[in-house]
Parts: structure tokens; sequence; C-alpha cells
């Protein structure tokens, strides 16, 4: 997710958030109680995986309100049904107006499903290849204005080389990060925010 921007002040309220949070119901719902708690789970994994890519070019807001679609649309995020998913299946969804109807972004999914399948049923699977990015543990940063936080780091552009040498696509350090965001390999909540120090170890 990108976290560049926000349009409402934290000013005055309690407990105290990351800034960006206060842009809407649900952005403040999910940072409360998911971005960067650390998710191992295969499917959880590739849920914030598939949602990050098609954020790409819109808002958070946006794909939180569609996430209840994109979860019907994708069989609950399984992805070895996306992996399975024809030219038959890419009509239906492009049809669906739940989600976002963007044709490369739907291909993507089905590639990424593919690509990820391969990588799980390696010893430690996606988890373990994915985490390894960041030694297996989480990245503590320390940023006290939400100007300072990146948008992409030296370990999203490795994670990003890495994916598409394994066929991922729509998957470049940006997103990489995002999703290292979403899934707690970073800690990037501001350090005045009431989740920082709940998610420190």
């Amino acid at each position: 997710m990108d976290i560049s921007h926000t349009s409402i002040k934290a000013d005055k309220i309690s407990p105290t958030r990351c800034q960006w949070s206060l842009r809407s119901p649900e952005e403040l719902l999910y940072h409360d109680a998911e971005w960067g708690v650390p998710v191992h789970n295969e499917k959880r994994l590739f849920e914030f995986l598939l949602l990050e890519t098609f954020q790409s070019g819109l808002t958070w807001t946006t794909i939180l309100k569609k996430r209840p679609a994109f979860s019907e649309a994708f069989y609950e995020f399984c992805f070895e049904r996306v992996a399975a998913m024809n030219e038959k299946d890419v009509h239906k969804l492009l049809t669906n107006a739940g989600i976002v109807r963007n044709r490369a972004k739907i291909l993507a999914a089905i590639t990424n499903a593919k690509a990820f399948k391969a990588i799980s049923k390696r010893p430690g699977g996606f988890d373990r290849f994915i985490w390894s990015f960041t030694g297996g543990k989480t990245i503590h940063h320390h940023f006290s204005n939400p100007s300072e936080i990146p948008s992409r780091t030296p370990e999203s552009h490795t994670m990003s080389y890495e994916m598409k040498k394994h066929g991922f696509t729509f998957i470049g350090p940006v997103v990489c990060y995002a999703f290292m965001q979403a899934i707690g390999m970073v800690n990037d909540h501001t350090t005045n925010c009431f989740r920082y120090l709940q998610l420190l170890p």
C-alpha cells in the first residue's frame, strides 16, 4: 500500500495513529487490526500479494472496499484454484463490477498464483521464501514522520528481482515494499502510533 499521501491530520485523535489510517473507516480498521502484523499463513500471504498488485495505481481504500468481492471472485484467495483459472474465467472476471476490471492485473493474478504454487511446494513454502528477504524477522524502523517512510528499499528491489526470476509479474519494488509493510516484514508504523510499540518484540 502506498502511504505517501494523507489528507487528514492525526491531531486530537486518541489513541494516536499513523496519519494515513484516518482517510477512511476501512483504512482505520485495517491499520488497527492487520497492517504490519507478521503473516506466515500461505493463503493469507497470497491474499495480500493479490490485493497489493491490484492496488497499484489506485487508493488502498478502493481495494479494501472491494475486498469481499475479490475474495469471492478469486476463490477466497486459494492460490491453487486461482492458478487453474483460464480464459473463460478471465472473461467472467472482466464483467465483475465488484473487483478492479483490469485485464493485465487479472492475468497477473493467475500468473502469480502459478508461481506461488510452485514455490509453495518447496521446503518451507512461500513463507520461507518471502521472509528470507528480511532474514526471517521483522525490520523495525523508527520513523517519526510519514515523509520519512520510503516507497521502496534495497530489500524490496532484491525481492522484486528474485520474484520476477520465479515467474511473478506486476511485482516491482514499490509493490514489493507495500507487500512487506502489509505482512509485517517491516514495521513502518510511525513511532507515535499506538501500534508501533505493540508490534515491537
